[in-house]
């Protein structure tokens, strides 16, 4: 099943691998002798699955570049790079892991972003929308509508309330409001 037919959708590991299979693992892991062996069968069938997956290593080697750069990559130069072209590329994605490089790259710059805000002192926008490589504030503001629903000022100030109202809760240290 293309991972893209599963993207923004839950769905479980028997409507994925099918009935028989998940009922032949869900035996071998009844049988394993504890919590160790049953992690290390059900690693064994993810990889085993995995290896069985064409274009596997395109779309490794090209998320890693994605991930080491926090997104700040062309996808043309990726594709060029990888000797493919970028439909090739982009299908490959969709097919393997849901979503496009292009998405997958915005996802990245706009975590790295998020996680680079300091709801404490106050946010020059320009400079971290720049420093992030965004074209300019109003695409940063657009981009970060598009992943919260919130404009990065609204953001800020949910976040601040959450952080006045649960001091030292367990999300502290992430990026986005709990509320």
């Amino acid at each position: 099943m293309p991972a893209a037919e599963l993207c923004d959708r839950p769905v479980t590991v028997e409507q994925v691998w099918g009935r028989p299979a998940i009922a032949e693992l869900r035996d071998r892991l009844a049988t394993a002798n504890g919590p160790h062996e049953m992690l290390t069968l059900l690693e064994q069938e993810l990889m085993r699955r995995l290896c069985e997956t064409a274009g596997l290593g395109l779309v490794r080697h090209t998320s890693g570049v994605i991930a080491a750069t926090s997104g700040s990559v062309a996808i043309g130069d990726l594709s060029v790079a990888a000797g493919v072209s970028s439909t090739h590329l982009a299908r490959r994605f969709k097919e393997l892991i849901g979503v496009t490089p292009k998405r997958l790259a915005r996802t990245y710059r706009f975590a790295a972003t998020a996680f680079a805000i300091d709801p404490a002192g106050p946010i020059e926008w320009g400079e971290l929308a720049a420093g992030a490589g965004y074209f300019d504030q109003a695409h940063f503001g657009h981009e970060f509508r598009a992943f919260t629903g919130l404009t990065p000022t609204r953001y800020v100030e949910v976040r601040r309330r959450f952080l006045r109202e649960h001091p030292g809760h367990v999300m502290d240290g992430w990026p986005l409001p709990a509320d």
